[in-house]
């Protein structure tokens, strides 16, 4: 019986620790704010900046909403970023991507002060994490180390595979298990016998995008396998990228979808918006334990 990775759990405690710091940095009269842009209606978004707001206020956090009409120019927005790039009360800013189209997410991210791009998506962040010298890390990747650390499986030493390449999770994860002295193999669309390198994986991290796509032949005997997918099944009803069924009775341990990976992302959203806040007000790390 493998282990249910909680990763509720896992980002409630996160959460209650960066209440815990907020609440000291208001002694001080500092009050993290983050701000959150989003353009246009898109369902999905409105859903995910919903729940950043209220992350934000759970966790004593100030947070401001730039909501902006699908028509939105280009110009229009860059000049909203810059804007809260010099706003001392604003210590993180994000745009809620995807972005509608004729809007260009690229300059849009290339905007934002890398002091304040606490979704590590600034190619000046991307850079520190490949030379191990972060602030940031970007927020799921950073919420799947925790959930490994979780499952009480050392990284070092280790055989980690990541299926999929994308900026935002699959390339920095494998250079965050590389951090950890994991041997690490990014998988891919292109990969030749794919089945056969997933099934060498101590450690498995699914971030595809294709709903049940990992199924138990994929799987070694007593991987952890972290599923980052958030997707709809044949019935309508929330899925990963796993197939739960096939894949847990062969896990050592493994993440729910929901209830896995997707908690874990806001709530390392909040400790790099409270880490920007911490370092935009020459807040140290030793002064502040104290």
């Amino acid at each position: 019986m493998a282990k249910i990775i909680d990763g509720k759990a896992v980002a409630a405690r996160v959460r209650a620790e960066v209440a815990a710091e907020t609440a000291k940095l208001k002694e001080q009269g500092i009050v993290p704010g983050l701000a959150v842009i989003i353009v246009g209606d898109d369902p999905a978004s409105r859903v995910y900046v919903n729940n950043k707001k209220k992350a934000c206020a759970e966790v004593g956090f100030k947070s401001e909403e730039f909501a902006l009409p699908a028509d939105t120019d280009q110009s229009e927005l860059i000049a909203l970023v810059k804007c809260l790039n010099e706003r001392s009360d604003i210590n993180g800013i994000l745009c809620q991507l995807p972005l509608p189209k004729g809007l260009d997410d690229k300059a849009v991210i290339k905007t934002i002060s890398p002091a304040k791009d606490v979704d590590a998506f600034h190619e000046e962040n991307v850079g520190k994490i490949m030379v191990g010298e972060y602030d940031f890390l970007p927020c799921t990747p950073a919420g799947v180390m925790e959930l490994i650390k979780e499952s009480g499986v050392e990284v070092a030493g280790k055989e980690c595979v990541v299926i999929g390449r994308s900026n935002i999770v699959g390339k920095p994860m494998a250079m965050l298990l590389l951090h950890q002295n994991g041997t690490v193999t990014i998988c891919h669309s292109k990969t030749a016998n794919l089945a056969e390198v997933t099934r060498r994986a101590d450690i498995l991290v699914a971030a595809v995008g294709k709903a049940k796509f990992v199924t138990g032949d994929m799987v070694k005997e007593g991987a952890v396998v972290i599923d980052v997918g958030m997707n709809r099944d044949e019935n309508g009803k929330l899925c990963g990228d796993v197939d739960f069924a096939s894949v847990e009775p062969k896990c050592a341990a493994i993440t729910p979808v929901p209830g896995g990976v997707g908690p874990m992302t806001i709530a390392m959203l909040m400790r790099n918006t409270l880490t920007a806040a911490k370092r935009q007000n020459q807040v140290s790390d030793e002064a502040y334990e104290k």
